[in-house]
């Protein structure tokens, strides 16, 4: 039984690495999709048919194909594991490339909070030059007349309006440019949750406080070990299975006692028959 849950299994193991691989290659070689995927799963075809044979034949089979579809499984199993590399290094990169984005977006946004902040600045300091000539005029006592400090007042409503709006304006623009940056960055921490546990692979393979550099370091490793034990697992499960379903069935004793014992007769001298005592049990 445990021979065919285990012939199952690597049949299961080496399907699921023959769709990583083929995925993987296909994008790889995006430009001809289709035909990258009919070719791998040729080969990911071949290369199982191969091993087995390789399996039932080996003793028999001639030492130069031998040693051929050996080195050509091997090859297979190693396009196998870069299939799968480049199918598990695509889903990693598709998961933090939206950071990378965010922290452009992040500082685009922050470039415009500060240029806004500085119309701000620049239209309050106009502000202040205008209310530091009517204060000068207001301690020289000029208050009234067409040079006095109300009427200057009134000559600077326009200018003074326009600076206003222009101040209110980049408030309203901060404000959107400070929620948008909020969306992002409650985003960004959605993206750090999920790729949280490899950090803490980083962390203890590195040390705490990894840098970036070292994250990606740290998927590398993850990955190659899974590929290490992926595709080869597969082949020598299915070798395995294959050994323990050709190994013929040990033969099971009979009970002791169970066999007829062989009855016979024989003549004395005086020529009577004697039979033997097994023939009366």
């Amino acid at each position: 039984m445990i021979n065919y849950i285990s012939l199952l299994v690597a049949l299961s193991i080496s399907g699921v690495a023959a769709y990583y691989s083929i995925v993987g290659l296909a994008t790889i070689f995006a430009g001809a999709w289709y035909p990258v995927i009919v070719m791998g799963i040729v080969l990911e075809v071949g290369k199982v048919t191969t091993a087995s044979w390789l399996h039932k034949y080996w003793n028999t089979a001639n030492r130069a194909i031998r040693y051929y579809l050996t080195i050509i499984v091997l090859i297979l199993m190693f396009i196998t594991s870069m299939g799968i590399f480049g199918f598990l290094s695509k889903a990693h990169l598709e998961q933090v490339a939206p950071s990378a984005g965010n922290d452009i977006s992040v500082e685009q946004l922050d470039m415009r909070i500060e240029r806004e902040r500085r119309r701000i600045s620049d239209s309050e300091a106009v502000i202040n030059q205008l209310d530091s000539a009517v204060q000068v005029l207001t301690d020289a006592k000029r208050i009234r007349g067409s040079s006095g400090s109300i009427a200057v007042r009134e000559s600077q409503k326009e200018e003074r309006e326009s600076l206003q709006k222009i101040i209110d304006e980049s408030f309203n623009k901060i404000q959107e440019f400070q929620d948008e940056k909020s969306l992002i960055q409650r985003e960004q921490a959605n993206i750090e949750a999920e790729v949280g546990p490899i950090k803490y692979i980083s962390d203890l393979i590195y040390g705490s406080n990894s840098t970036n550099d070292q994250l990606e370091s740290a998927v590398r490793i993850v990955i190659i070990i899974l590929v290490m034990v992926f595709d080869p697992l597969a082949i020598v499960l299915l070798i395995a299975s294959n050994t323990g379903l050709r190994k013929p069935k040990s033969k099971v004793g009979r009970p002791k006692g169970s066999k007829n014992k062989k009855s016979f007769t024989s003549m004395d001298k005086r020529g009577i028959l004697k039979i033997n005592n097994n023939d009366m049990r």
